[in-house]
């Protein structure tokens, strides 16, 4: 998974406020034994103690700042993506996000520098008490790890829920029109009511186990400071220990487990946040090519050469060998999850390949110019992506285009026609106003208007629409092809007949060819 940028200068930081505070806490524990054996209130418990309080203010704004700039970039990571999924990460994820970065990291950093010091001082005082908090202080990591391991499959769980919730709501509430118009807006509120209570029962599994695991964390670390009080007591009594020795060990101690207990506390806080980074952080980030490279105008001969793409520690292509023709239409078939659509983000340049090289006439991919590569394709994705304008800019897309005959090739002059001011009418973000298979129609015709684009790129197009818009759609794409070569994902045979040749993708690798 790539981590955070600033991540490590962050913690590099915090680890210095940590060594400060492990300072403090001795000094303080020092002032405080003093001071409790019958000595004054010296000048370096009051600095210790307001050493604390500042540095506590310090680490803070320190968390703050980091986790406010963090956040602002895994949005930034986001955006230009319609998914729902994608959408819940934005709104809900990057906020979880902020009690991983600004509660467990901190308490983390602390609780590995001031029990190591606390422990240091304590084997000077007193060699006892010492060998006690060596013995019973890896208990609390280790208890927190076990529970910590079932959390996070509880948590995983939650946020898969909650992600297929957010995704499905957001689906819902895009299409309540046409809902409406065939009377399932019930049917969906009974969908998302159960979705909804999945999500609930999810949450409460996880909170019950977060406090169960306060509870063993909290008598692990009474009874450990128990272990320690208890002789002291009777060494205090047959004045084998001096009372400011001991006061210095009884302060000090318990500063040795707080740390631990407190991050044990924050890792419930923070692992929802910490799923949600890593799906964030493991989603491809479009990238744009710095090449100058140009290539020969017509259709383009493709070769995948031992291509590779790894989505954190995910592979999702593996090694894959497959040339497109000139001219030739190939359908990808296989599971979802197979890497089909990754692909086709590696030849839109959206995804660059861990391994292994894309060439298009030769050419590698990575060295054509992005902007005159993007201008030679065209592409229909699962779900295309509209802006907010009129349906003639959404079809055009800033360039000089034949609308109207994109839109007839396309089925969607009927469409337009309905329409208040035809193609001058205009649509809401992601084209709302518009059904599922009006959007479709809408990408088809933008894809149609590139009559001078050589590669075609169809990502399941007809995917979630009926029967009558399918044949429509795959019509519209099968105009689209002559002359051009094509990669098209398919599920369904009628997407896959389009095609001149079939290959089979499994697991990330072509292990035959149909």
């Amino acid at each position: 998974m790539p981590s955070l940028p600033g991540l490590r200068r962050y913690l590099a930081v915090l680890g210095v406020l940590g060594a400060l505070t492990a300072g403090a806490v001795l000094v303080q524990a020092e002032g405080l034994a003093t001071l409790l054996t019958g000595g004054g209130i010296g000048t370096a418990l009051l600095i210790a103690v307001f050493a604390r309080v500042l540095l506590a203010l310090a680490q803070g704004v320190v968390s703050g700042r980091f986790a406010a700039a963090a956040q602002a970039g895994l949005r930034r990571r986001l955006l230009g993506s319609d998914s729902p999924a994608v959408a819940t990460r934005v709104i809900k994820g990057a906020d979880a996000a902020e009690a991983h970065l600004t509660g467990y990291l901190p308490a983390l950093v602390v609780s590995a520098v001031v029990p190591v010091a606390v422990l240091a001082r304590l084997f000077s005082a007193d060699l006892a008490s010492a060998l006690v908090v060596t013995v019973t202080l890896p208990l609390i990591p280790v208890f927190a790890a076990l529970v910590g391991a079932h959390t996070r499959a509880r948590t995983e769980r939650q946020w898969a829920l909650l992600t297929k919730l957010g995704g499905h709501f957001l689906d819902v509430v895009r299409g309540l029109p046409t809902l409406k118009l065939f009377g399932r807006a019930a049917a969906q509120a009974k969908t998302v009511r159960a979705m909804a209570e999945a999500h609930t029962g999810a949450t409460m599994k996880t909170l019950r186990v977060a406090f169960l695991s306060a509870l063993v964390l909290e008598l692990v670390a009474t009874l450990s400071i128990a272990l320690i009080a208890v002789p002291i007591g009777f060494r205090l009594l047959d004045g084998s220990m001096s009372a400011r020795t001991a006061m210095l060990v009884l302060v000090l101690a318990p500063e040795a487990y707080l740390p631990l207990r407190a991050a044990g506390a924050k890792f419930h806080a923070a692992a929802e946040g910490l799923t949600a980074m890593r799906e964030i952080l493991a989603e491809p980030v479009a990238t744009r090519s710095g090449g100058t490279a140009t290539r020969r105008r017509g259709a383009p001969e493709v070769v995948f050469d031992r291509v590779s793409v790894q989505y954190g520690d995910r592979p999702a292509l593996s090694e894959v060998d497959l040339t497109l023709r000139a001219g030739e239409a190939v359908a990808l078939v296989g599971p979802s999850g197979a890497g089909k659509s990754t692909m086709l983000a590696v030849l839109l340049g959206f995804v660059p390949p861990t391994a292994g090289r894309v060439l298009v006439d030769g050419v590698d991919l990575r060295e054509l110019d992005h902007e005159e590569w993007h201008r030679d394709l065209a592409w229909l994705p699962q779900r295309p992506t509209l802006f907010s304008g009129t349906v003639a800019g959404n079809i055009a897309m800033g360039g000089p285009r034949d609308v109207a005959a994109a839109a007839r090739a396309a089925a969607l002059d009927d469409v337009v026609a309905t329409l208040p001011q035809g193609y001058a009418t205009r649509i809401g973000e992601l084209g709302a106003g518009l059904s599922a298979g009006q959007r479709q129609r809408v990408g088809l015709a933008r894809a149609l208007a590139r009559t001078d684009a050589s590669l075609v790129l169809l990502d399941e197009p007809t995917a979630r629409l009926d029967a009558g818009t399918e044949r429509t759609v795959l019509d519209g794409a099968r105009r689209l092809l002559p002359g051009r070569t094509a990669l098209l994902v398919a599920h369904r045979p009628a997407m896959a007949a389009l095609a001149t040749r079939v290959v089979e993708l499994r697991g990330g690798r072509v292990p035959q060819a149909v």
